[in-house]
C-alpha cells in the first residue's frame, strides 16, 4: 500500500490560516470597545474602583461575593486511577498551599475580574529547596528540587498603558504597564500571565465589568445623595442671607478694599455650617435711621422638601439586581418569603460558581501546562493530566439528598464499592474524604477474600482423563 504524499507547505491547506478579524474596536493597543469615554482604559478602571469602594450597595455585594468565594474548597482531580495519576494530582494540589501568598488571598486578587472585567496576574515559579532557604526563589515547604508555583502576582488594572498585538493580526502578545512608584514602562508577555476575563466577546482583553450594568444607577444615586445631603443641611442650618453696605455688595473694580471685603463675606456665607466651629462676627455699626449696616439672616425653606428617598431606593434596588445581590435587601421592605430567598440565593450562588469557573479554566489552560513542562518526569506516562476544580458554592440540603438516595434504594454498604460517589457524598457534608489508594487496597483485599471463599465453597474437581 502506498503512503499518502505529505503536504509540505501550509499554503496548500487554507484551513490552517486565518482570513477574517474579530472586529474588536481598537487603535493599536488602545481598546475602544466601550462606547462611554469615561469608562475606557485606566480612566474607567478608576471609576470602577470608586464604585466598588464608595457605594454601600456595590461594596456590600462585592464583599459577599468575595467572602463566599473564599470559603469554597479547591482540589485536584487525577486524570486516572493509577498510582502515577494520584502522585501527579498530589503534586499539583501542593502548589496551592506552598505559595508566598495564601490561596484565599490570591483568590481575592483574582476576583477583581468582576469589578474591572479583566485581571492579569503574573505567574512566578520557584525551585523547591526547603523552608530554610533565604532566597524566595528557592524557599518551599518541600525539598524535592521540583518547580512549583511561587505566586500569582497581581498587576493592577489602573496601571495598564495599552496592549501589544502582533502586527496585522488579533494575536495578543503582551500587557504594557506603567505602574507606580517609578512609573517605568514594563512589558509583560501574555504567556507569562494568568489572564482572566468576565467576557471573551471579540477576544477583548479587557472583557466586560460586572459593574457595567450598575453604572447609570450608581451615577444617578451618587449625585442625588449629594443633593439630598446638601438640602438636609440647609434645612437644618437655613439659607444664609447677609446684608452689607452697597459699596461692598457691588464694589467698584478699582476699589481693592471693597473687593477684598466682598470676597471675605462671600466665603463667610458659603461656608456656614452647623458644627463645633459655628459663629460669626459682624460689626454693630448702624445707619442714621437705626438700621444695622451688617445683618445676617438664616432663611428656612418653605413648603415640603421633594422626596428623594423613594427615587434613590429605586435605583439602589436596580444596582443590586444588576449584581444578583438583591437577596441582601430581602426583609428590609414589606415583601419577601422563604421560597423567594431560596431562589435568589441559588441564582446568586450559581453566579459566583461561574466566576470561579473562569479562574479554574485559566489555571488548567495556563498554569498546569507550565508545571508539566517544568516537571516532565511526573507527567510523561500519564494518558491524561490532572486538573484543578472547585467545590460547590451553595450548601446542599442534606435531608433532601438523603431522601433522594433512599428512594433510589442506596444503602451505606453499597457506597464502599464506589469510592467516587462515597467521597462526593462525604464532601457534601464536609466529612473527611476516603483516600483513593486505601480504597484500591481494600477493594483488592475484598476481591481476594471473595475468590478464596468461592474456592472453599466450590473446590476444583479432578478432571477425568480419557483412556
Amino acid at each position: 500500500m502506498k503512503h499518502a504524499r505529505r503536504i509540505k507547505t501550509s499554503e496548500r491547506l487554507p484551513g490552517l490560516s486565518e482570513l477574517g478579524r474579530t472586529g474588536l474596536n481598537r487603535f493599536g493597543g488602545w481598546i475602544a470597545e466601550e462606547w462611554l469615554p469615561d469608562l475606557q482604559g485606566s480612566k474607567g478602571a478608576e471609576i470602577y474602583k470608586r464604585m466598588s469602594t464608595n457605594d454601600a450597595i456595590i461594596s456590600g455585594g462585592l464583599f459577599a461575593i468575595e467572602m463566599i468565594a473564599r470559603q469554597v474548597p479547591w482540589h485536584v482531580i487525577p486524570g486516572g486511577k493509577s498510582p502515577a495519576d494520584i502522585k501527579a494530582a498530589e503534586f499539583l494540589e501542593s502548589n496551592l498551599y506552598d505559595m508566598e501568598v495564601s490561596w484565599p488571598a490570591t483568590l481575592s486578587e483574582a476576583l477583581t475580574v468582576y469589578t474591572f472585567g479583566w485581571c492579569v496576574m503574573e505567574k512566578v515559579y520557584k525551585i523547591c529547596r526547603g523552608w530554610n532557604q533565604k532566597d524566595r526563589r528557592f524557599k518551599s515547604q518541600f525539598n524535592d528540587g521540583r518547580v512549583r508555583l511561587r505566586k500569582l502576582a497581581p498587576r493592577a488594572q489602573e496601571t495598564l498603558q495599552d496592549w501589544e498585538y502582533r502586527e496585522g493580526s488579533d494575536d495578543l502578545l503582551a500587557m504594557i504597564q506603567l505602574p507606580p512608584p517609578d512609573f517605568r514602562e514594563r512589558r509583560i508577555p501574555i504567556d507569562k500571565c494568568l489572564h482572566l476575563r468576565m467576557s471573551s466577546s471579540k477576544a477583548n482583553p479587557e472583557g466586560k465589568s460586572g459593574l457595567r450594568g450598575t453604572y447609570r444607577a450608581w451615577y444617578i444615586v451618587s449625585n442625588l445623595e449629594d443633593i439630598e445631603a446638601i438640602g438636609i443641611e440647609r434645612m437644618i442650618a437655613g439659607y444664609p442671607v447677609l446684608y452689607v453696605p452697597k459699596e461692598i455688595a457691588d464694589p467698584d473694580e478699582g476699589d481693592e478694599e471693597a473687593l477684598a471685603a466682598h470676597e471675605d463675606f462671600m466665603q463667610l456665607i458659603t461656608g456656614i455650617r452647623r458644627d463645633e466651629n459655628e459663629g460669626i462676627l459682624l460689626s454693630s455699626e448702624r445707619y442714621e435711621n437705626g438700621d444695622p449696616k451688617y445683618e445676617l439672616k438664616l432663611v428656612s425653606a418653605s413648603g415640603e422638601v421633594p422626596g428623594t428617598n423613594q427615587v434613590i431606593n429605586r435605583y439602589k434596588i436596580a444596582m443590586a439586581v444588576s449584581m444578583l445581590t438583591d437577596l441582601l435587601l430581602l426583609g428590609q421592605g414589606k415583601t419577601g418569603s422563604y421560597n423567594l430567598a431560596e431562589t435568589k440565593s441559588r441564582i446568586f450562588g450559581q453566579g459566583i460558581s461561574a466566576i470561579l469557573d473562569i479562574l479554574v479554566e485559566e489555571m488548567n489552560a495556563s498554569v498546569v501546562p507550565d508545571l508539566i513542562a517544568f516537571n516532565p518526569d511526573l507527567f510523561d506516562d500519564l494518558e491524561k493530566p490532572p486538573f484543578f476544580t472547585h467545590g460547590k458554592v451553595e450548601t446542599p440540603n442534606l435531608e433532601q439528598l438523603a431522601t433522594y438516595l433512599q428512594k433510589l434504594g442506596y444503602k451505606a454498604e453499597f457506597l464502599r464499592a464506589d469510592v467516587e460517589l462515597e467521597n462526593h457524598l462525604r464532601a457534601q457534608a464536609d466529612l473527611p474524604l476516603r483516600p483513593i489508594m486505601q480504597t484500591h487496597h481494600e477493594n483488592a483485599e475484598e476481591d481476594r477474600e471473595e475468590d478464596e471463599s468461592a474456592e472453599m465453597r466450590h473446590p476444583p474437581q479432578d478432571e477425568e482423563v480419557p483412556a
